[in-house]
């Protein structure tokens, strides 16, 4: 219940912020052809968020074929999750990482990149997809996928509505600029709020949970080192509203990083490290 109260929140959010810009740009029609809007963009965000997201990783569905061992895995650690065998794919990114999405248990996808295939070992991948699979099993992607896609559609009303200030744009010439330019920056900053509504927590959770998936902590904590670092180093391509869906931050070595650090949703990877060491010498 928690979770569907999460999203309810973030979807309440998004149309609330679309019908204020809309009475910006163009007043009580433009509130209510933005109002419609907002409802289309729920709907699609519920039924066809997940596939927004793969796009925005350039992702390929994989099938047993395509990555024979990287399925048997995810079979063997979801088999032993207690989860339907969820989607696989595979994202180009040289950056290792993964995520994952999907509205439900059903129809849910877990993602890896290229590069994360080439840097771990087994146990490490291991520890990598169980974490992913603990998502699932603890029902956080759905909230997390529709904040990312929420944030992309307020980045691109916010960059209609920045535009529409500097040409001229409004209802009869009488808007002030400067307010909806002001309006567009604040809607992106608002949208990266609302994705800090999903907890911190649900890492630690989901470490948890993965290492008992996994049957050790060290898998996923030994990855998560290797993965921190190769992020500062290897950029993605990526649009940060999807950002705090990967199991490290993909921008960490992205230029003013600083600033970015200030709307985390993701606690620090050397704190998960530290609590994954401890339940390691708890016997988990």
């Amino acid at each position: 219940m928690i979770q569907y109260a999460k999203i309810f929140t973030l979807m309440a959010g998004l149309t609330a912020l679309v019908v204020i810009l809309g009475g910006y740009l163009g007043g009580p029609e433009g509130a209510v052809l933005f109002f419609i809007l907002a409802a289309v963009m729920n709907f699609g965000m519920y039924w066809f968020s997940d596939r927004a997201v793969l796009k925005m990783y350039k992702a390929r569905i994989v099938g047993p074929e395509d990555a024979p061992q990287l399925y048997e895995m995810v079979d063997r650690l979801r088999r032993r999750a207690e989860l339907p065998m969820p989607t696989v794919a595979i994202a180009p990114s040289e950056q290792p990482n993964a995520f994952a999405t999907g509205r439900n248990t059903k129809k849910a996808v877990v993602c890896v990149t290229a590069g994360l295939l080439r840097l771990v070992d087994p146990k490490e991948l291991e520890g990598v997809i169980a974490h992913e699979l603990a998502h699932i099993k603890h029902r956080h992607m759905l909230v997390s996928t529709i904040a990312a896609t929420m944030a992309g559609a307020i980045a691109i009303l916010a960059s209609v509505a920045r535009w529409g200030a500097i040409l001229g744009g409004g209802r009869g010439g009488d808007q002030n600029p400067v307010a909806l330019i002001v309006m567009s920056i604040v809607a992106p900053l608002a949208a990266m709020i609302v994705q800090m509504a999903i907890s911190r927590q649900n890492e630690f959770q989901a470490d948890r949970t993965g290492a008992i998936i996994a049957g050790s902590p060290l898998g996923l904590a030994n990855a998560l080192r290797r993965l921190e670092e190769s992020a500062r180093r290897i950029p993605m391509e990526v649009n940060p509203a999807a950002a705090q869906l990967c199991i490290v931050n993909p921008l960490a070595g992205v230029r003013g990083q600083a600033m970015l650090n200030l709307f985390r949703t993701h606690p620090s990877t050397e704190d998960r490290i530290q609590k994954l060491q401890q339940l390691e010498r708890e016997g988990f």
